[in-house]
């Protein structure tokens, strides 16, 4: 018997849609990647095993000579054009210039990255006598920092743990590593685990959002005294997931 005046209206509450699997991830065999930094260590190895994965890359550089120098000597149909241009032309865009570099660049890059899915993993680091230490932008992070300077663009952040050895090394055929992904919409960050994915071996897993950014760019600097001490190329793995 229904009663108006407790709300109680005798229809059943519409059933909650089931939850969606964090593993079912979008198809982005399609989409044009572009690398900016694409000629620095970090940039070609994604560079390379992206399209090794069958991705259309696009790196970026400066200079579209020299982008296009290193895209032929990488192969795999990688193209090479001016940072301007591989923005321009591409879906999604990581992010991979020295972090001294990262604002200027971004700044200057702002109108060509308008909409464009932003990848950043870039890791504020200093070195002196004892080694490798993070450290913190005005913003919080790297990936921060690109959000506030790119208003038009949708920033996340990953590929930070990467080894450019392995990764540039054609004989090694897996990269062992889960990548962290930090985003602030969902959508966006299951394309970028799904891009990870692209390569054997690799795994993107979410991180949480851009402003936990900080603690995951500032790993690297516990990486590389792991490298040092043990003559290693030391990735990540999660647990239980």
């Amino acid at each position: 018997m229904t009663n108006p005046e407790n709300g109680n209206t005798g229809t059943p509450a519409p059933a909650k849609a089931p939850a969606k699997d964090p593993w079912q991830l979008p198809d982005v065999s399609g989409l044009v990647v572009g690398v900016l930094g694409g000629t620095g260590d970090q940039g070609r190895g994604l560079a390379y095993r992206l399209a090794r994965a069958g991705q259309k890359v696009v790196i970026g550089s400066r200079s579209a000579e020299r982008a296009q120098a290193a895209a032929d000597d990488l192969g795999h149909g990688v193209e090479g054009a001016d940072n301007a241009a591989c923005a321009r032309r591409s879906d999604i865009v990581i992010v991979a210039v020295p972090w001294e570099g990262h604002a200027k660049t971004l700044e200057a890059l702002r109108e060509d990255l308008a909409g464009k899915l932003v990848v950043d993993c870039v890791n504020p680091l200093g070195f002196d006598k004892q080694g490798a230490y993070a450290l913190t932008p005005e913003e919080g992070s790297a990936a921060q920092q690109a959000a506030a300077l790119l208003p038009d663009s949708r920033v996340t952040a990953a590929f930070h743990h990467l080894s450019a050895v392995l990764l540039q090394n054609p004989e090694v055929e897996e990269i062992d590593t889960d990548v962290m992904v930090l985003g602030e919409a969902r959508a966006d960050t299951d394309l970028v685990q799904a891009l990870a994915a692209r390569i054997p071996g690799m795994r993107g897993v979410f991180a949480g959002r851009l402003r936990n950014a900080h603690q995951v760019e500032s790993l690297v600097a516990n990486l590389i005294s792991v490298n040092r001490r043990y003559k290693a190329h030391a990735g990540l793995r999660v647990t239980d997931v």
